[in-house]
């Protein structure tokens, strides 16, 4: 092994965090790890068993930590480099994910007495539980005319910081007045490395409606809750640090943890999806990166500013500098997948991937993929975990139209792939109507190891498909703004023509399916519309009478 010198990225995703150990030259990727959350997702109980109501997704962040200790370690041994050669770690984080803590960062469900109190604990971004505090949040700020509004498309999201604060507020009082921080996972565990408490530029653009200096103001807040006037001066509001910045050095103690030199630079925090896109070498304009994992993400930069339906938010420089960033996502793609499998695979599928030595959904993509467009008469929605963009409802829930007495599982999982693909053509229609053009389509995440999928998705947005070059895009990232942090590169275009990866063109669209599956786009807007924009909030009134009798 050289002694090139190399950064460490990891990547806190849902269920797991991600190290990987990069070489600061050419971004080679020498070695990765991973550590499993011991807790992974609660959304049924906490650790002592207390019960939790529909739509609630938490975390214990002591699990974070854990990641640390294990996944860094390992990576470094696997790689086989010293210590030494180390001259930054960056992190990334899925966002909105926000806990309350004290003034020294400890988190509240730590503290003796809080284990049973649901709302000292992490809310992970999947937590949809505030959906009626950021019903009141957009309602209000439409009929104040809150200037912040259009940046984020005409709607906030319940994923995000002020509705997930104010559920705190109005349902556990006590926790929000012991609440002396609030602040984005991203950024707690770039205080554990470093020892400092740096607000990193990404989380507060995109989900703290920071916009041109300022939060929402002190009357909009008193306007909604009187005891939420304070939320930004008492609980939130901190010095920001720019993406690709040093927001310290790493600490004696998070250095026993990873076994990193003490010392070295710490990057300031960023968002998992946002950090891909320069090591997917996506930085020009109308490069869209989709980081396709439990979730979409799908982020990009433009010198075009417009109001985009739905989108998650345009910042000035919150993905590359001197460009406004723009992201959209799909609350559910993976989980959606994923859920199918769990519940609605047959016995006997089951066995027959285990004989062929697949996986379940190795086993049903290769049934799928013998199918022609339209051949399984379905259709279905993919808001089985809400809709994130363009109509940022999460009350929205899943829909599968056409079955039949003779309806096969393959059938189903073809539809679902479908249904998601469909969701990001949604998105990628919505930009372009707002004058942002989408020039390039790239994909990162697991998904991406789904062929079928893949091509899908090139058929219906009628667009090839680029492809990132590394299985660890999040971490790549996060370990290129630490090269930058570090001095390695001027700044983070630089790092990414130098240390990115990408594969253009790798997926073309086949012209005969994309006609057949612009049929299929159509009846799919049919039912998004229909159930979507208020023609039918049947999926609205199921919602309430399932909360009524979870009571």
């Amino acid at each position: 092994m050289s002694d090139e010198p190399c950064v460490v990225g990891v990547d806190f995703g849902t269920l797991s965090g991600r190290a990987v150990v990069v070489r600061v030259s050419d971004g080679a990727e020498l070695a990765s790890a991973e550590h499993v959350y011991a807790h992974a997702v609660l959304d049924r109980s906490l650790p002592d068993g207390t019960r939790l109501p529909p739509d609630w997704a938490l975390q214990v962040p002591s699990d974070y930590i854990d990641v640390l200790r294990g996944a860094v370690p390992e990576a470094m041994t696997r790689a086989g480099v010293r210590p030494e050669q180390v001259i930054g770690i960056g992190t990334d984080f899925t966002a909105c994910t926000v806990l309350p803590v004290l003034a020294d960062g400890t988190p509240l469900c730590e503290l003796p007495g809080l284990e049973n109190r649901p709302h000292a604990y992490v809310k992970l971004w999947r937590h949809h539980a505030a959906q009626g505090q950021a019903d009141r949040i957009n309602a209000l700020a439409a009929e104040m005319k809150e200037p912040w509004l259009e940046r984020y498309g005409g709607k906030i999201s319940s994923e995000w910081e002020f509705a997930k604060a104010l559920q705190v507020l109005e349902e556990d009082p006590e926790i929000y007045r012991r609440t002396e921080r609030w602040l984005e996972a991203a950024d707690w565990i770039v205080w554990r490395l470093c020892g400092t408490y740096v607000r990193n530029a990404c989380t507060a653009g995109y989900k703290g409606q920071y916009q041109d200096g300022t939060y929402p103001s002190r009357d909009y807040l008193a306007a909604l809750n009187t005891d939420f006037a304070d939320f930004v001066t008492d609980k939130l509001d901190h010095p920001i640090g720019q993406l690709g910045d040093p927001a310290g050095l790493l600490t004696a103690e998070a250095a026993a943890w990873t076994g990193l030199p003490e010392g070295i630079t710490v990057c300031v925090g960023t968002v998992d999806a946002h950090v891909t896109a320069p090591a997917a070498v996506a930085v020009e304009p109308g490069q869209m990166v989709a980081i396709m994992g439990t979730s979409t993400c799908h982020v990009m930069s433009s010198d075009q500013h417009g109001a985009v339906p739905g989108m998650c938010g345009v910042v000035d420089g919150g993905i590359l500098p001197g460009l406004w960033g723009y992201e959209a996502g799909q609350s559910g793609v993976g989980d959606i997948f994923g859920w199918f499998v769990r519940t609605g695979l047959p016995a006997e599928y089951a066995e027959r991937a285990a004989a062929a030595g697949q996986t379940p959904h190795e086993y049903l993509t290769a049934l799928a993929a013998g199918q022609k467009v339209g051949e399984h008469g379905l259709l279905a929605l993919d808001w089985h975990s809400g809709n994130r963009s363009v109509l940022v409802d999460h009350d929205l829930s899943g829909l599968l139209i056409g079955q039949t007495l003779s309806t096969r599982p393959e059938d189903i999982y073809r539809a679902l792939l479908e249904a998601t693909a469909f969701g990001t053509r949604t998105i990628i229609d919505a930009f372009e109507s707002a004058a942002v053009p989408v020039t390039e389509l790239i994909i990162a995440g697991g998904l991406t190891k789904n062929a079928l999928l893949m091509q899908i998705y090139a058929d219906v947005t009628r667009r090839p498909l680029s492809i990132i070059g590394s299985t660890q895009g999040p971490a790549l990232g996060a370990a290129m703004h630490a090269a930058v942090a570090a001095g390695a590169y001027p700044d983070i275009r630089a790092a990414a023509h130098a240390m990115g990866k990408v594969h253009r063109r790798v997926y073309l669209p086949d012209p005969q399916r994309e006609v057949a599956y612009e049929r299929l786009y159509s009846e799919y807007r049919v039912l998004h519309d229909y159930f979507g924009r208020g023609t039918n909030d049947v999926m609205h009134r199921l919602r309430r009478m399932r909360a009524e009798a979870s009571v």
